[in-house]
């Protein structure tokens, strides 16, 4: 009941950006990537990351990733936004503490039987050679593809493939849900204008604290939820942020509604 909406049930395309800091908050993306790797993991469903911009010196630039199972996109809807970390910085020599931000942004994997028109002349297609740890014969040809969306400026690539071919399948998949979801988002925009009493999250806001000092602590802004073992969540244990999250979409109720302890 929880999972019901549109494209609930599908399989989910996930991006991560670190915000502004260079290699604190590239550190930051790397270990979301793995956080949701490890969820992955731990529900018996795929993964298989398209694009990966590796960063300078440690962490990435950027990670384009597809979840394959049924309801990933429905259940991974709680993480779109910025997630900030604070912590005692490995890259400082002076041990200080440092807060880092990263956007997650998550699309629903469209099926090949929605129609979504891409015209040719639309498209800009640039091929490149891939970069970055991937194997020797990913780098011997510019086998990379970017693929830019004229009308929208919508832009996608992918590089983990040998096959220039395979490459521009997987990211014209990317782009036909991009699309979609384009199409989606300006249709929630005018269902938002009837309901504005409901929160939206949308990309800029923060929606959860991973605060590993001074003390440790996860908490979700929206949800009123906080987890004191910081570990096990980034070790992709986020079922009762997801399960939470769900139940405030659903029925607006938070953590706080149904606890005697003040998590604020």
């Amino acid at each position: 009941m929880l999972l019901t909406g549109e494209n609930a049930e599908r399989g989910a395309i996930m991006t991560i950006h670190p915000g502004a800091g260079g290699t604190e908050s590239q550190d930051w993306a790397e270990m979301l990537l793995r956080m949701y790797l490890r969820w992955t993991e731990r529900n018996g469903f795929t993964a298989v990351v398209t694009d990966r911009q590796e960063g300078e010196g440690a962490g990435i630039k950027s990670v384009t990733f597809e979840i394959n199972g049924e309801n990933a996109y429905g259940l991974l809807q709680s993480e779109i936004g910025v997630h900030r970390l604070v912590r005692i910085s490995p890259f400082d020599a002076n041990a200080r503490r440092h807060t880092s931000f990263a956007s997650v942004f998550v699309y629903p994997q469209v099926d090949d039987e929605i129609k979504i028109e891409i015209r040719p002349e639309d498209l800009r297609i640039d091929t490149y050679r891939a970069g970055g740890a991937g194997g020797q014969h990913v780098n011997r040809t510019d086998s990379a593809i970017r693929i830019t969306h004229l009308p929208t400026g919508i832009v996608v690539q992918c590089q983990n493939e040998r096959s220039q071919h395979k490459n521009r399948a997987s990211a014209l998949k990317q782009l036909k849900a991009r699309l979609y979801e384009h199409e989606m988002a300006k249709k929630r925009a005018e269902q938002d204008k009837l309901e504005e009493s409901k929160l939206d999250i949308n990309f800029g806001s923060q929606i959860r604290s991973y605060v590993l000092a001074p003390y440790r602590m996860v908490k979700d802004h929206r949800t009123k939820l906080a987890i004191g073992d910081v570990d096990r969540v980034l070790d992709g244990d986020l079922e009762s942020l997801i399960h939470a999250y769900l139940v405030w979409r659903r029925t607006g109720k938070t953590a706080g509604d149904s606890s005697k302890d003040d998590l604020d």
